[in-house]
Order: structure tokens, then sequence, then C-alpha cells
């Protein structure tokens, strides 16, 4: 019986340590992952900072020409077509229309700051 407990001592602490050893390496496993997936969020969160910054660049081309045109910034048929079309693209990639909504009506908001700054004649920052 000794002898069994003179055994059972050291088992059970390899199993212990065997035991800890797979849960730190779980967790560094777990913090790779989510360090390399945080690298990917950055990666596509500057991605889509030069996006929305090329389209404000063509928002200010089209404010300019909408000016020497007089045609006024807000063209809600226009807009209520983009919001149709991105809606139905949000949703097969699993956003929601509320989602979308809230996402373009941000951008609706300084596209219209954007043209209304160019129609006073205020310079539009770069």
């Amino acid at each position: 019986m000794k002898i069994i407990h003179l055994l059972a001592a050291p088992v059970i602490s390899i199993v212990v340590f065997a035991n800890c050893q797979a849960q730190t390496d779980s967790l560094q496993t777990n913090d790779n992952t989510m360090a390399i997936q945080r690298q990917k969020i950055d990666s596509l969160d500057k991605k889509l900072i030069e996006i929305l910054g090329a389209r404000e660049q063509a928002v200010k081309e089209i404010g300019i020409y909408k000016a020497k045109h007089n045609i006024p910034p807000l063209q809600p048929a226009r807009f209520q077509e983009i919001m149709k079309r991105s809606i139905s693209e949000g949703e097969k990639v699993g956003l929601s229309a509320e989602f979308i909504t809230q996402l373009l009506n941000a951008i609706h908001e300084e596209s219209l700051r954007i043209e209304q700054r160019l129609r006073s004649g205020n310079p539009v920052s770069q």
C-alpha cells in the first residue's frame, strides 16, 4: 500500500503539471490567434479608412461639378438607390440592414458636409 502511495504522488504531480502545461499552451495559442486576428482587423481598418478617403475625394470632385452646374448636393433618389443596393450586398456577407443603414447615413452626412463646404467657398481639408 505504501508503494502505491509513493508512486501515486509523482504520477498525480505529472498529470497536474501536464494539465497545467496544456492549459498554458492553450492560452498561448489563444493569445497568438487573437494577436493574429487583431492584426487582420487593424489592416482591414486601415484599408477601410483608405477606401473612405478615396470615396470622399470622388465626392469633392462631384461636389465641384454640382456647384458649377447648380445641382443640389442632396440627391435623394441616388442615395436611396445606393442604400438599397448596399443593404442587399451587405446581407450577402452577413451584415444587418440596420448596420448598413447607419454606416451609409454617416458616410452620406460627411459627403453632404463636404459638398456644402465646397459650395460656400470654404476649403475642404485634405
